[in-house]
């Protein structure tokens, strides 16, 4: 669809007949999309709805999620809802092991060099089967 936007087109903005035409939906279904607040394009002076990159993004997420997966608009909002609390755990995790990094092994490096090298290696050695005799009882 508009997979080779470039850099330059970040700041471009369109109109909803224009992404309309593009994404192959009726303007009545974008504004929908606004409704249900899967959709935020921004406005312009004349409250002209305004659609981003990012909005086009969101809007392809949103496609793919009902015309491929056959996902209705409550499922797509669950499923958006649900993606954004990911990338939030995402990222309180990278924050979390950043601090880790910094408070536990910044400035201690040396330090745990100095134990890497102090680990001592053994050859594995072979094994060696030794068969066992039987010895017979006399009764």
């Amino acid at each position: 669809m508009a997979d080779n936007r470039s850099e330059k087109n970040k700041d471009k903005y369109y109109h909803i007949s224009t992404v309309a035409n593009i994404y192959d939906v009726h303007p009545q279904t974008l504004r929908l999309y606004e409704r249900e607040g899967l959709l935020k394009p921004s406005r312009s002076k004349g409250n002209t709805r305004l659609y981003s990159e990012d909005d086009l993004e969101q809007l392809e997420f949103i496609l793919n999620l009902t015309r491929d997966l056959g996902v209705n608009l409550a499922g797509v909002e669950v499923v958006m809802n649900m993606r954004q609390k990911m990338e939030t755990i995402e990222k309180e995790v990278n924050e979390f092991l950043n601090y880790i990094r910094i408070e536990f092994f910044e400035g201690r490096e040396e330090e745990f060099e100095i134990k890497k090298d102090s680990i001592v290696r053994i050859n594995p050695t072979k094994i060696v089967k030794i068969e066992k005799k039987e010895t017979y009882r006399k009764k």
